[in-house]
């Protein structure tokens, strides 16, 4: 599959890793969106980062020098996709899974929740652990926005919102249902926006590859961020690497 089918294709590109490190910019990676955009893509940022809202993320690239309104879908907009209007959500996570899930018209309670959502939560503690775990074993249904075990920052990987969607799920026994890349229920809202066909690019190929599969995209992967080497298996069919997300777009239109 070729990565790129000229004017009009859909970029889909990730932001931890690729965009930045831990809020720090990757160098290149706004001038490199901004080409694609005058090349005539599209370009959707997609993100399992579930903790920051829609508009703090959108500030965010707009400091690095990206517009971004109206382009950034997260996993807890994924999330907030299997949540119904009128149930009663608790929140293990950030400000983003409650901006999502009120938006989607659930309400956000501390006890007798019908649903627990989980995702990044910096201030996760035991006193969460035993209250997620204790609402899913008592019947609500157990969802994660995404199950990335870590997340990449310039002084290395650390621990991201799959691990502690894991201590939820080990705690009560529950298989959750995870809504963020690369499972459907973020391809079907990425799919709704941008159509059947485009690129995905990503620093993880579990994440980010597994995420083209689910669409039918291509994939491109690149090296600054959580993978430093590329993998020598096959187990995601990947459309090319590059070191950077501008190198990839140097490629793609000519440097």
């Amino acid at each position: 599959m070729g990565l790129d089918e000229g004017p009009g294709s859909a970029w889909v590109i990730d932001l931890d890793g690729v965009m930045w490190l831990d809020g720090v910019a990757v160098v290149g990676a706004a001038a490199a969106v901004e080409r694609l955009r005058a090349a005539g893509r599209s370009v959707t940022f997609a993100t399992n980062f579930s903790y920051a809202p829609v508009a703090v993320t959108e500030q965010r690239l707009r400091r690095i020098g990206v517009e971004a309104a109206g382009a950034v879908v997260t996993s807890a907009m994924a999330a907030a996709t299997l949540v119904s209007v009128g149930e009663r959500v608790l929140v293990c996570g950030g400000p983003g899974i409650v901006e999502a899930v009120t938006e989607r018209g659930a309400r956000v309670v501390e006890g007798g929740a019908d649903v627990v959502v989980v995702g990044y939560d910096p201030d996760f503690d035991y006193g969460r652990l035993a209250a997620a775990s204790g609402e899913v074993i008592r019947g609500a249904r157990l969802i994660g926005t995404n199950d990335d075990p870590t997340l990449p920052t310039p002084d290395g990987p650390m621990p991201g919102g799959g691990s502690l969607l894991a201590a939820v799920a080990y705690a009560s026994g529950r298989t959750p249902l995870v809504a963020g890349k690369p499972h459907p229920p973020m391809a079907d809202l990425v799919r709704g926006r941008v159509g059947s066909t485009g690129v995905v690019v990503g620093d993880r190929c579990d994440t980010d590859g597994g995420f083209a599969e689910t669409l039918g995209f291509a994939f491109g992967l690149v090296l600054s961020g959580s993978t430093k080497v590329p993998p020598t298996d096959d187990a995601v069919s990947i459309s090319a690497v590059a070191a950077d997300l501008a190198e990839l777009v140097d490629a793609v239109l000519g440097a």
